[in-house]
């Protein structure tokens, strides 16, 4: 088998030699592409269940020609692609919570407080190996999608957290502590839990503020080892303290900062922010759309079939300094953080979707 039953880890090496920048499985990537098509205004996506002769027809088929680009999607069914999506999870030869974590993911349900819950599942995802953490976003980003369209599916968001709950959190080579009680309960337990991821997922992929600043302590504490190594440096740096006590100060003041461009081929460059202690991330987005995107003389929007324009989403990335690479959150304060990491560089770029195309 190259598709079912196959270690997530060993499909997206193999496909990453196909195309070296996919973070999801090929194969998912098509099938989550193709419900998202014709699967998500269908109603009863997920529970109607497929037909069992055509399900296994079409995996045979794409196990035989999915790669050799003969598989052709036109004829599929959604519920049948719906039914290898769930077959697909469960045929995973280690749980895509994996074994080492699921019993942790379940055990959530018995905390009380909501923000503690999100804060332990916000943890626990960041503990996920990246192909896991990768695929787990893909999948629930496409079950937000098919609750966001709840009308015409009749699936709400109880209704695809009770369906898609036991594919993920009952697996055959983990025993399950979700609760002594009946089997009944315990997929009401998982479920809860599940709820929670697809609700909350926008939340739960936001690395704490917590560990960004234990980061940047420990690249810092990093680079004075060899900063102060050299005793004439410490004493260069003892005669200019004064000066540098008074920095703090002057960069209260309303300042400008030169920030990076690269929104593939729709526009590049740089932009000029003035700073100061209001301006949030939003605000420079905001500046950003204004200035670049929305501008009646530059029009970089894509153009739907009504004529409306469509624009690119984007976020601002913190690079380099005290930290490797960051997606700020829209709230962020940048003159907290300009102060905290003055040498990292601001860079605007399109968000990333789990390895997909927006």
């Amino acid at each position: 088998s190259t598709l079912f039953g196959v270690p997530l880890a060993t499909m997206l090496e193999n496909d990453q030699k196909l195309k070296p920048n996919t973070l999801i499985p090929l194969f998912l990537q098509k099938l989550l592409t193709f419900l998202e098509k014709k699967g998500v205004d269908s109603e009863g996506i997920l529970r109607v269940p497929g037909s069992q002769f055509r399900t296994k027809v079409l995996q045979q088929n794409l196990e035989t020609n999915f790669y050799t680009e003969r598989f052709s999607w036109d004829d599929v069914s959604a519920n049948d692609a719906a039914a290898l999506l769930k077959k697909f999870i469960r045929d995973l030869p280690e749980p895509l919570l994996t074994a080492e974590y699921l019993n942790t993911f379940s055990s959530v349900r018995d905390i009380t407080e909501l923000r503690q819950k999100l804060h332990m599942l916000n943890l626990l995802i960041l503990l996920l190996p990246e192909p896991n953490r990768n695929t787990l976003k893909a999948l629930l980003e496409f079950l937000s999608k098919v609750v966001s369209r709840e009308r015409k599916n009749r699936m709400n968001l109880w209704a695809v957290a009770t369906i898609m709950a036991p594919n993920l959190f009952l697996h055959k080579a983990v025993p399950i502590r979700l609760t002594d009680g009946p089997e009944k309960g315990q997929v009401e337990k998982a479920a809860d839990v599940m709820r929670l991821l697809i609700r909350y997922q926008d939340l739960l992929w936001m690395i704490p503020n917590f560990l960004v600043s234990q980061v940047r302590r420990l690249n810092e504490n990093s680079n004075r080892r060899y900063q102060f190594y050299d005793r004439r440096f410490k004493n260069l740096l003892k005669k200019i303290q004064p000066e540098t006590r008074e920095k703090p100060e002057k960069i209260k003041s309303e300042m400008r900062r030169s920030v990076k461009v690269q929104v593939g081929d729709i526009v590049s460059g740089s932009l000029e922010f003035h700073l100061n202690i209001n301006s949030r991330t939003a605000d420079l987005l905001e500046q950003f759309q204004c200035q670049y995107i929305r501008s009646p003389a530059n029009g970089k929007g894509k153009m739907r079939r009504n004529g409306s324009a469509v624009f690119p989403d984007c976020a601002l990335y913190e690079v380099g300094g005290n930290i490797g690479e960051h997606c700020l959150d829209p709230d962020t304060h940048l003159l907290d953080l300009y102060n905290s990491n003055p040498t990292g560089e601001w860079i605007i770029r399109v968000k990333s979707y789990g390895g997909r195309a927006p």
